[in-house]
């Protein structure tokens, strides 16, 4: 039978850690701020930008919200984004996603400085991820790293099988399983023989944005399952790409939806927000 991860939990302790280094950082006279910007009104979206504007209260960072309406040109949110780019009470910038259909996210993406990048989706840090010298890791997938480690498994050594080849999460997915000594497959839509790729994997993360994805016959005996997928099941219910009472029996360790890699991403990008603020003040330690 599984032990579930308890990303609740693991969340609240990285925040915790946040909230105190940035306290520390408050009695020299440092805020830590971060801008988070939403066009239109996806109710999706909304939701995300609540989650995170609650996460810097709790961590004592200055939250910035501009809400931008759905006809937004991508000269204006350029302009906006150049201006935040220019604010120095701004330590990260994070543009919400999707964005409309007339504003390219590349465009967007590329126009945040790096070192304000706190989701670390620039083309710069994405490549300081490759080669393994980064300030700044996806939320997403540094999460997930988190809650590997929070089960004692060690990665060195082991198959690491990671459904998905999004660059949000399943790259740089692969990439820290990979700086971890793991070895790692990448799985998608065109893999022959996945089941069986995925029955070896000692760690399975699943990103695929499909519900119920995973099945026992996919995951090894006392594997560490990780369930990245937020989905909405027949009934309408929150559901990840894991058939999680199925599945249950067999995995070692397996994250739950919604409690296990949600909450995770928002405490990680409160911990890359206070490091870009470091970085900014030449904090080293």
């Amino acid at each position: 039978m599984a032990k579930i991860i308890d990303g609740k939990a693991v969340s609240a302790k990285v925040k915790e850690q946040v909230r105190r280094e940035a306290e520390v950082l408050k009695q020299q006279s440092i805020e830590i701020g971060l801008a988070v910007v939403i066009v239109g009104n996806n109710s999706a979206s909304r939701v995300y930008v609540n989650n995170k504007k609650k996460a810097c209260e709790e961590v004592g960072f200055n939250s910035y919200e501009y809400a931008l309406p759905e006809e937004t040109t991508e000269a204006e949110l350029l302009e906006l984004v150049e201006k935040l780019n220019n604010d120095d009470k701004v330590n990260g910038i994070l543009v919400q996603l999707p964005l409309p259909k007339q504003i390219n996210e590349n465009a967007i993406i590329n126009a945040i400085r790096p070192e304000k990048d706190v989701d670390a989706f620039h083309p710069e840090n994405v490549g300081h991820i490759m080669i393994g010298d980064f300030s700044f890791l996806p939320c997403t997938p540094a999460g997930v790293m988190e809650l590997i480690a929070e089960t004692g498994v060690d990665v060195c050594g082991k198959n690491c099988v990671v459904i998905g080849r999004s660059n949000i999460v399943g790259k740089p997915m692969a990439m820290l399983l990979l700086h971890k000594n793991g070895t790692v497959t990448i799985c998608h839509s065109r893999t022959k023989n996945l089941a069986e790729i995925c029955s070896n994997a000692d760690i399975l993360v699943a990103a695929v944005g499909k519900a119920g994805f995973v099945t026992p016959d996919m995951v090894k005996e006392g594997a560490v399952v990780i369930d990245v997928g937020m989905n909405r099941n027949a009934e309408g219910k929150l559901c990840g790409d894991v058939d999680y009472a199925a599945c249950f029996d067999k995995a070692g360790y397996i994250t739950p939806v919604p409690g296990g890699v949600g909450p995770m991403t928002i405490a990680m990008l409160m911990r890359n927000t206070l490091t870009a603020a470091k970085i900014k003040n030449n904090i080293t330690e």
